[in-house]
């Protein structure tokens, strides 16, 4: 489902948990791609010094992790799935995958970092398995939920976004790395609607079911998510 441009992040959010609530009962997985309006979120580990500091609202969401930010000319994707046998963190490893085999054929040096989830570019001679450079930057996130086997929430590319967003806040409660974009690093970006495209074809080629990119009422029923849950994040 392809919700587009400034989509409001309350609205996603109720948005996904119906869908969570429909996959759990066996309906079909879904994929959710989007811009949302300039917003902070904050995961359950969000500490005081991550947050904003000149006092802008900050939505606290039911992920794990700490403070991100999300806006225009960044694609977000929620793939709300079923994930099977994989753990937590086998899920996240996937949709790292999905990022990376997205942002390689840009000519983008992305790779992971050991103990940080999310997809990174190296800092400038800096090894970037078995230590953390302050060179390092994260160019995608990801941060998930998984509640009676279901995956809420998702990842982040940041394509050409105004990343002076960052800057308000500690993003990811992360001090020793910075955040990029694919247009600071490659001077241009694709449209976020063609990296989305990319991503979900990604995903795709990687066993987990995507839905085509349709229309979707502007607003949707709120719904109950299932309680019981793991979570993991690393956002921004």
């Amino acid at each position: 489902m392809r919700l587009g441009r400034e989509v409001d992040y309350q609205e996603a959010w109720t948005l996904q948990r119906r869908l969570h609530d429909e996959v759990a009962a066996g309906g079909e997985d879904a994929l959710l791609l989007l811009e949302h309006a300039s917003v902070y979120t904050a995961g359950t580990s969000t500490q005081d010094a991550d947050l904003p500091t000149d006092g802008s609202p900050v939505v606290h969401v039911d992920r794990g992790g700490r403070i991100t930010w999300h806006g225009p000319g960044q694609l977000v994707a929620y793939p709300i799935v079923a994930i099977g046998d994989l753990g937590v963190v086998d899920w996240v490893r996937r949709l790292e995958q999905a990022i990376l085999d997205t942002l390689h054929p840009l000519g983008l040096d992305v790779e992971r970092v050991r103990g940080r989830a999310g997809v990174w570019l190296r800092g400038d001679g800096t090894p970037i398995l078995g230590g953390h450079g302050s060179k390092d930057r994260k160019i995608a996130q990801v941060g998930v939920r998984v509640a009676g086997g279901v995956s809420t929430h998702g990842i982040a590319i940041n394509v050409a976004p105004d990343l002076a967003e960052f800057s308000r806040i500690v993003p990811c409660g992360i001090t020793d790395a910075g955040v990029t974009s694919i247009a600071v690093e490659l001077g241009a970006a694709p449209s976020v609607e063609e990296v989305g495209d990319a991503f979900a074809a990604a995903l795709l080629a990687l066993g987990v079911a995507a839905v085509t990119p349709a229309a979707v009422p502007a607003s949707v029923p709120s719904s109950a998510s299932a309680s019981a849950a793991a979570s993991l994040e690393a956002a921004a």
